[in-house]
């Protein structure tokens, strides 16, 4: 499904339910309506301001639908997120699977996300112009499970490739890490709601293991996608847009919506997170053996905006 993610950025707002729309006003003066989205179109909204209330017919419209609801921390990471009880009509068989699932399968699918991700990494780092071959090569050694943890391997050389060797992941702090996290944020509750659809529990996951976590299978999936905000904030950065404004927010949105190279042609970002949560669910309940995910390369519109220049 490709729809819209709505962010309300703006504080003093109100959201509510009117025949199929949801609707926003302005809670200042005469509580004028600045606009409307209908329900059906939305993916996910994201709630990343100060002074908002909603209704609580909208939230189980939302949920209705599968349309995850965040909320977001003055950083631009999420900390909260509203999902449905009922996703799949398959729900409780894919849950018995998942629970069910062995631990073989589980490294077996933990591996293959990692390969992507460093496979992306390498892809991210050609297109930014930086050498390639450190991620390029851990992702030719990934074994089943990750047990020499390259994933993190790959991370800390991945980091100061992209961004320079001052250049420091830290989830509190504003330019460059503002960016990600603002991405990051859209990018999770756009894999949420794959993993929702699916069938499949988002607490139980391949590889994260916080317990306080209750996304731990979204953090898992969302990994091979990563690169591709990275980039697209490589890409801000060097047009001078270090910041996280309306503009630059907007920027990172639409990155969901492009064109990522698959085995069966371009396919949209949250194409691909939608195909990866279903195969993962069909993988546990041995319907095949392998996730469906991207091929490596870059998006097709940030290949294009290279290009031009």
């Amino acid at each position: 499904m490709i729809g819209r993610i709505v962010e309300v950025a703006d504080d003093r707002r109100h959201l509510a339910l009117s025949r199929g729309f949801m609707v926003v006003h302005d809670t200042d003066g005469e509580r004028r309506e600045l606009g409307q989205v209908p329900l059906d179109d939305i993916v996910a909204v994201i709630a990343n301001a100060h002074g908002l209330s909603y209704t609580n017919n909208l939230l189980v419209a939302l949920a209705e639908r599968g349309a995850p609801f965040v909320l977001c921390a003055a950083n631009h990471n999420a900390v909260g997120m509203l999902l449905p009880v009922d996703g799949h009509h398959l729900q409780g068989k894919r849950f018995d699977a998942q629970i069910a699932a062995s631990r073989p399968t589980v490294k077996r699918a933990w591996a293959e996300i990692v390969r992507a991700k460093l496979q992306q990494q390498a892809a991210a780092l050609e297109a930014a112009g930086a050498p390639t071959a450190p991620l390029a090569a851990l992702a030719t050694r990934v074994r089943s499970g990750d047990p020499d943890n390259l994933e993190a391997q790959g991370a800390r050389r991945y980091w100061s490739l992209l961004f320079g060797d001052a250049f420091r992941r830290d989830q509190d702090g504003g330019g460059v890490n503002g960016l990600l996290n603002y991405g990051y944020t859209v990018l999770r509750a756009c894999t949420a709601r794959s993993v929702v659809a699916a069938g499949l529990h988002p607490t139980l996951g391949l590889h994260h293991s916080n317990e306080a976590n209750a996304m731990r299978l979204v953090d898992d999936l969302m990994e091979p996608f990563r690169p591709v905000i990275d980039l697209k904030v490589w890409l801000l950065l060097r047009n001078g847009e270090g910041e996280v404004t309306p503009d630059t927010k907007r920027a990172l949105v639409r990155t969901l919506y492009d064109d990522l190279p698959t085995a069966t042609g371009a396919t949209p970002l949250m194409v691909c997170t939608q195909r990866l949560a279903t195969s993962l669910a069909q993988v546990f309940t041995g319907e095949r053996e392998r996730l469906e995910l991207p091929l490596p390369g870059l998006p097709l519109s940030l290949a294009a905006s290279l290009d031009d220049e």
